[in-house]
Order: structure tokens, then C-alpha cells, then sequence
């Protein structure tokens, strides 16, 4: 939830969209998505995908490619966390 300008940022996040934004650079930096599907780990891609998504959704992580709804789609696109997000992550 956001607020008005001025005041805090509510950040509300899964357990999985948290383990995933602490695996990207908060700082901005750009991510390929190459890389990005490379450090998947023990995540499913399913669940992957489906945290990914809604970290999308939610603007907390930018996307340069609109359809990032297979594994394929992620290799190809380029992401960066939203850093007006970085110090509350």
C-alpha cells in the first residue's frame, strides 16, 4: 500500500517474493534475465514465475519486457528493482 508523498511505504510481501528480491540487486542495478533464470535455486518455476510476476505487478521490480510468463520470456528480458523500493527491502 502506498501512502501520500511525504510519508512511509507499506510493504506487504510473500515469503517467496521476499527470498527473491533478497537474490536481486536492490540498488537499481540492471538484472538479466539470462542470469536471473541461472539463480532460480530450489524455487520451482512455477512458483518462480508466479513471484516474479507479482513483484512485476506490484512495481517493486521493473521489467523491460512486458510478457515474462515462461521461463523463455525471463531469459530474454532485463529487470531492476524499483529503487524508490530499495531502502525498505
Amino acid at each position: 500500500m502506498l501512502y501520500e508523498l511525504g510519508m512511509k511505504r507499506e510493504i506487504n510481501l510473500s515469503g517467496g517474493e521476499i527470498a527473491l528480491l533478497k537474490t536481486m540487486r536492490p540498488s537499481g542495478t540492471l538484472i538479466y534475465g539470462k542470469l536471473r533464470v541461472e539463480h532460480v535455486g530450489e524455487m520451482e518455476e512455477a512458483e518462480f514465475l508466479d513471484e516474479l510476476n507479482g513483484l512485476i505487478s506490484l512495481s517493486y521490480v521493473l521489467s523491460a519486457k512486458v510478457n515474462v510468463r515462461t521461463m523463455e520470456g525471463v531469459e530474454r528480458a532485463v529487470f531492476r528493482v524499483d529503487t524508490s523500493y530499495a531502502r525498505a527491502i
